[in-house]
């Protein structure tokens, strides 16, 4: 028998074999030469313990094909993605991986600059996954591991003037995969920056920045290590420090401290004899003191998400223009925070937080979450054959990002659960680096970490921890230390599909509870693939779309960004929780209160503007006087004078910040905060309360119907059936009580309790209609319904109220649950249909945005237009989407001006979809929704809230509904002609 045989370090508990120690990325003017391009790539179905001689400079890789470096093959037609969030793709018996393991080879051939100095050289790899070995000009420089983690081999003695081969094996799967399970797309390759470097002689080998900053006399103290030259000067000519020796402590000062609100940064020189380095220091101090996270001795509030590295055609192979692009849209919405789950970023992601400003919780490239599966057994946080590994993690970790102000806490990682080697990564830290605290959520009473962390926990265990009154453990000792410790949410309010709901009441907690410092919401972008169908229809893939036999679904898909970077309604939900100036208009009072919520800048610099609409359409505004108010502060601003609004009609003020000047993430004018309040009811009210009911109407025969046709203002019904006919002419579906909802991914609750799942159990997706009565009422037409899932002893009583009053069809729908219901409803509402021609919509109401009951922050009383397909919002998994909340009217128009007006009374919420909840509820991607020649409209009374159950809380008492009495009344006309 023959023996299978696969390369020994691939099994190997060591993270690599010739690999330099750690240290910074700077810029420095030493020659470099990028090796990104296209590279000649083959894909081998295993690991072959030879290499068939592909490292050699003379071997003949003609018939290889291209592959663009960075990038993951996956995604380049070699393999397919796949996507657990906790399971390993493989059997858990560390460390040995599967026979089956795809490896790519990759070449590049570069020349070698005629000026390249002779010497010392760094090959350095940004990113390779899983685990790579490497070869130049055919001699091997070692192997290494730590997919999100730089490793840089010695090369100068092996570099040739003219042409040179480098040559790279990549595996799939190592001993280290173990390590790397980080709810993510497992895709492989070379999907970060290859990189030469000259290192000249008495050059600078890594240089570490330490700047702190006093509070209370306003200087701060600059010290640069610098390794490789005992002769290297330091300058920061804007400082007056000029040619000081490294290594040593310099007073300075006064200096402007760094924060991420006021990311103030200042440009120094390091020079040693055989080479200058440009740096960026930001002076600033963290510490835990007094129970709380401070920097700069204020403590801080995280308004925080998580962020996974992605891309929706290239991964994590992810431009600086992308990642530019991520850092602006989190400043525009109010984000200062971000962790970088699970795994240290690209660098220039961190350069770009240091600029903007974004407070950074630098994680570890390590989760061991999969062991969780069978109850931690092996885990390798406790085996001490991984200690060497974790530690090598940690250094390499700290030693590429130390000198960023932007990151204010080392995280050790990611669901690994505990043990000694996360404790060794710990102290690892504290020698290193003491001048930032120690993260970890795994270990629950925060024994070797410095600030208490949590996943997902409940708003009412939440408030227990803000008071230092947390569950107790069998250890007072453990229980007195956590509690003395600062509190941060690393994640919070699972933004999967509509939601998240919880927001603003977590919010709140924060604010009453100096421990509690915030937090991180889960997450930033859903990391769908992009696909197209041949007939052009572009989606996005989740787990599952590649053939993985193994998958998580669209557990994927669970950002505040859709994938193509359009922000979410969740976002939008998110910038308005996370407001830095509060705003509370109080017409009655004539004021308006604002409120500094910044931790360290103060208001000057921003405009305070105010409008005035009726039913959306504005008829004054100007601009208040902003107060300089520094941090924590607030001040009721004086209002001018309202004029009545010109109509009589409903009308609002709205108080909105903007900054007044460019900043360097967004320009003069854009939005911060804004606050609402009602001026005047008006006229717009109970549509059919405003005067004595109409006439009902003359029945006439319908010829070749049984009954007659009842007319009741602009509405005709069919007396027979009880069925609306059309509304000024234009045909209508009836309108018939609603209580289902195309289940949301908070709905099912994957990782939290469902509510989905009593719905299916009690039947409330496949409800029926038993007609009780039909016929006249004095001046009504009254249709009463029993609805009732089949099986079922409880049910619902429903009476249609038909009258007509000023030109309108009056519909008022009274109900009332009988029995004992086993759920809140999904929904209370009517639905109909109307003729798909009727593509514009027009409401004034809350908008412009999709909300729910408690996801509904952002939606602000206006006059907003769209189109039916404008009102959805594509969730990777479709789902309930694109309700407007608390409408009082919208039109449904068709180009040539004709429609149906719907009124409320004295509000509604509107939804409007060119399929039905049935085909909604089917389908598995938004491409597969196919319009089936009518718009289908859901009235809404209520919704049962959203909550963030997928992987969290469900939702809060106050936003369930229950069963119970229910009354909508609506009023539908035809829609005036446009002008």
């Amino acid at each position: 028998m023959t023996e299978t045989r696969k390369p020994a370090y691939l099994e190997d508990f060591a993270p690599s074999s010739g690999a330099r120690a750690p240290r910074a990325r700077f810029d420095g003017d030493a020659p470099a030469l990028d090796l990104n391009g296209t590279w000649r790539f083959r894909m081998l179905p295993g690991a072959p313990a030879g290499t068939d001689g592909f490292e050699r400079p003379d071997y003949d890789d003609s018939g290889w094909e291209g592959l663009p470096v960075p990038s993951h093959w996956q995604l380049h037609g070699h393999g397919a993605p796949a996507y657990t969030n906790v399971v390993y793709p493989f059997p858990v018996d560390p460390p040995h991986v599967p026979d089956e393991n795809p490896t790519g080879d990759h070449r590049r051939e570069f020349d070698l600059p005629e000026d390249w100095p002779e010497g010392a050289a760094a090959l350095r790899f940004d990113g390779v996954d899983s685990c790579f070995r490497v070869w130049l000009n055919g001699t091997e420089l070692g192997f290494s591991t730590g997919s999100r983690l730089a490793a840089e081999f010695d090369a100068g003695h092996l570099l040739r003037p003219g042409r040179n081969v480098l040559a790279v094996r990549v595996h799939q799967w190592s001993a280290a995969s173990y390590l790397e399970d980080q709810d993510m797309w497992w895709l492989s390759g070379i999907f970060r920056d290859v990189t030469l470097t000259a290192l000249p002689e008495r050059g600078i080998g890594d240089v570490a920045v330490h700047a702190s900053y006093d509070h209370e006399d306003g200087t701060g103290t600059l010290r640069v290590d610098v390794a490789g030259s005992a002769e290297a000067l330091v300058s920061v000519p804007e400082l007056g420090l000029v040619d000081a020796p490294a290594g040593v402590e310099h007073a300075v000062g006064p200096v402007e401290p760094w924060t991420a609100e006021e990311p103030r940064l200042y440009d120094a020189v390091v020079a040693a004899p055989g080479e200058r380095a440009r740096l960026r220091v930001g002076f600033r101090t963290v510490e835990v003191s007094g129970g709380l996270l401070r920097v700069n001795g204020r403590p801080l509030l995280l308004r925080g998400v998580n962020r996974h590295e992605w891309h929706p055609d290239h991964g994590r192979a992810v431009s600086r223009e992308t990642m530019r692009e991520d850092v602006l849209l989190m400043k525009r919405h109010n984000v200062n925070a971000v962790r970088t789950s699970h795994y240290p970023p690209h660098p220039d992601f961190l350069d770009l937080c240091d600029e903007l400003g974004l407070w950074v919780v630098d994680e570890c490239d390590l989760e061991t979450h999969g062991f969780e599966l069978v109850g931690w057994r092996g885990n390798p946080s406790d085996d001490p054959r991984w200690r060497e590994a974790y530690l090598d993690r940690i250094a390499r970790t700290v030693g590429r990002d130390r000198n960023h102000p932007s990151v204010v806490l080392w995280s050790l990682g990611n669901e690994s659960g505990t043990g000694r080697n996360l404790e060794a990564m710990a102290a690892w830290v504290r020698e290193h680096d003491p001048s930032r605290p120690v993260h970890y959520e795994g270990d629950r009473d925060s024994s070797y970490a410095d600030v208490y962390s949590r996943m997902y926990p409940p708003h009412d265990e939440v408030d227990a921890i803000g008071r230092r009154e947390e569950e107790a453990t069998d250890d007072p000792g453990a229980d007195a230390h956590r509690r003395g410790l600062p509190f941060v949410l690393c994640e919070y309010a699972h933004a999967m599909g509509a939601g998240p709901g919880g927001l603003e009441e977590y919010q709140e907690l924060f604010t009453r509870h100096e421990r509690l410092q915030g937090g991180f919401v889960w997450e930033w972008i859903d990391h769908g693939i992009r696909r197209r169908e041949p007939d052009g229809a572009e989606w996005f893939a989740y787990g599952g779309d590649f053939g993985e036999t193994v998958h998580d679904g669209n557990f994927v898909a669970d950002g505040l960004l859709l994938p193509d970077r359009t922000p979410g309604p969740g976002l939008h939900a998110y910038k308005k929780t996370i407001e830095p100036v509060r705003v509370v208009p109080d017409p009655a009072a004539g004021t308006v209160g604002i409120a500094n919520t910044w931790d360290f800048r103060d208001t000057s610099g921003l405009v305070l503007r105010w409008r005035a609409e009726e039913e959306g359409v504005p008829f004054a505004e100007g601009v208040l006087d902003m107060p300089v108010l520094g941090p924590g502060a607030d001040a009721d601003v004086p209002l001018p004078g309202m004029p009545e609004p010109p109509g009589g009609g409903e009308a609002w003020l709205t108080v909105s910040v903007h900054l007044g000047a460019d900043q360097p993430w967004a320009p003069a004018g854009h939005e911060l905060a804004w606050g609402q309040a009602r001026l005047a009811t008006g006229r717009h009210g109970a549509a059919g309360t405003a005067g004595a009911p109409g006439p009902v109407g003359t029945a006439a025969p319908a010829a070749g119907t049984e009954g007659a046709l009842l007319r009741l203002g602009p509405g005709v019904l069919d007396t027979g059936t009880g069925a609306l006919l059309s509304v000024g002419g234009l045909p209508v579906g009836t309108p018939a009580v609603d209580l289902w909802r195309a289940p949301t991914d908070n709905d099912q609750a994957r990782h939290g309790v469902s509510v989905e799942v009593p719905w299916r159990a009690a039947g409330l997706d496949r409800i029926t209609s038993r007609r009780l009565s039909a016929g006249r009422d004095g001046d009504a037409y009254v249709v009463r319904d029993r609805l009732a899932p089949a099986g079922a002893d409880f049910g619902m009583l429903v009476a249609y109220r038909w009258t007509a009053e000023g030109g309108r069809l009056l519909l008022d729908v009274d109900a009332e649950a009988e029995g004992e219901w086993p759920c809140p409803l999904p929904r209370f509402g009517v639905r109909m249909d109307v003729p798909s021609s009727l593509g514009g919509v027009e409401w004034f109401g809350r908008g412009p945005g999709e909300a729910y009951r408690d996801v509904d922050q952002a939606a602000r009383v206006g006059r907003f237009a769209s189109s039916v397909d404008g009102l959805q919002t594509p969730y990777l998994r479709p789902q309930e989407n694109g309700n407007r909340a608390d409408v009082r009217w919208a039109v449904l128009r068709a180009e040539d001006g004709t429609g149906l007006r719907i009124d409320g009374d004295p509000v509604f919420g509107l939804s409007a979809r060119r399929w039905d909840t049935a085909a909604l509820d089917a389908a598995r991607h938004p491409h597969e929704l196919v319009p089936d020649g009518r718009i289908h409209l859901h009235l809404d009374l209520e919704h049962h809230g959203i909550g963030s159950a997928s992987c969290g809380p469900g939702v809060l008492p106050a936003h369930r509904l229950a069963a119970g009495r229910h009354r909508l009344r609506l009023g539908f006309s035809p829609a005036a002609p446009t002008p």
